[in-house]
């Protein structure tokens, strides 16, 4: 599995940082009116409006946790969907709980790490996360790309009266508008291909963002660029106002190639000025590269296989760490017994 790019691989997950890279950029747009708030307001910092325009602007923003939850949630989902839970707690006897009792050697748990402090030696721990990502910035100006919509709650019968009374139930919300973009970079540090597919596959699957996702918050996920290289690169701030400065002071929604064009130019300059060593995989190479992925994906069966695989991998990473312990065949066989004499014990007081 994309044995082209084989050097830039680890062989496995390791314990250790080694150097190895892989940063996906990513226009994440929303295809829906979006809800990004923490303390009831959409989340907005003000900052320059890009590298060369030193005007000072309000940007939306796009919370680091608002983008890894969902897509952790993907996978967790079909972790279960695939029965990964179940062969795991054979392995391991602990079910993983996402924020509160995680087992420590699930894909989920090994990739995007955790950190849980309960007392007692089964229920602490931590795994540091092998993703990196950090908020995301609209490119547009706030004034452009939110709305603010009143919304209301009618009676059984469809309407806001009931008798002569009219309801008072409404209220007024700030959305982000459709069709704005959200650069963002996505690393995965020391990928091995299963967990380099993993992450992609989060990143392909995940579809709603922010809160209210079960109305509304749909966003699509564009991969326009894999960067390899032996370090950390730019952020999504800079990558953001590089974008303004080539598009311009254009009012949205951006035409797709326009946006495209316009990142894809951004990024070939940026990393330039990084100092890191690189490779980047854009147009025909990224389509190639990506096609290798879905032939996966796409087939249940490989997919499955695939699951498998990648399972084996984390909790051999788990063994190594100390978190899942081997058993020993002499004290399962004493465990057994142990179980066989209380059975036996037990059906002779019944009789």
């Amino acid at each position: 599995m994309f044995e082209q790019y084989k050097k830039h691989f680890q062989e496995s997950i390791l314990r250790i940082p080694g150097a190895k890279y892989a940063h996906f950029v990513i226009l994440r747009e929303t295809d829906s009116y979006a809800v990004f708030k923490t303390d009831g307001e959409l989340n907005v910092a003000r900052v320059r409006a890009g590298i060369n325009d030193s005007q000072v602007i309000s940007r939306l923003v796009l919370f680091k946790r608002k983008q890894t939850t969902p897509e952790r949630l993907t996978g967790r989902e079909l972790l279960r969907r695939y029965e990964i839970y179940n062969y795991i707690k054979t392995k391991h006897h602990k079910d993983c709980a996402y924020n509160e009792n995680p087992c420590g050697v699930c894909p989920d748990c090994v990739i995007y790490g955790y950190a849980v402090g309960k007392g007692g030696a089964d229920n602490s721990g931590s795994e540091k996360s092998k993703i990196f990502i950090d908020s995301a910035y609209a490119v547009p100006k706030y004034e452009e790309s939110h709305g603010t919509f009143t919304l209301n709650a009618p009676y059984e019968d469809g309407t806001m009266t009931q008798g002569t009374d009219t309801t008072n139930r409404f209220s007024e919300q700030d959305h982000v508008l459709p069709e704005v973009p959200f650069p963002s970079i996505v690393t995965l540090r020391d990928p091995t291909p299963n967990t380099f597919l993993y992450l992609l596959n989060n990143l392909y699957r995940t579809k709603r963002y922010g809160a209210q996702t079960t109305r509304t918050g749909q966003m699509r996920n564009k991969v326009l660029a894999i960067i390899f290289a032996d370090g950390e690169i730019f952020s999504n701030l800079r990558l953001t106002q590089k974008i303004y400065d080539i598009i311009g002071d254009v009012l949205p929604p951006y035409g797709l190639n326009s946006l495209k064009e316009a990142t894809e130019q951004a990024v070939n300059e940026l990393i330039q000025e990084d100092g890191v060593f690189y490779e980047l995989i854009t147009t025909e190479a990224l389509v190639s590269l990506q096609n290798e992925a879905q032939s996966i994906l796409a087939d249940e069966a490989s997919f499955q296989h695939w699951m498998s695989l990648l399972t084996e991998e984390t909790l051999n990473y788990a063994k190594t760490v100390g978190v899942l312990k081997e058993e020993n065949p002499e004290n399962s066989n004493t465990s057994s017994r142990s179980r066989r004499n209380k059975n036996k014990t037990a059906e002779d007081e019944e009789a």
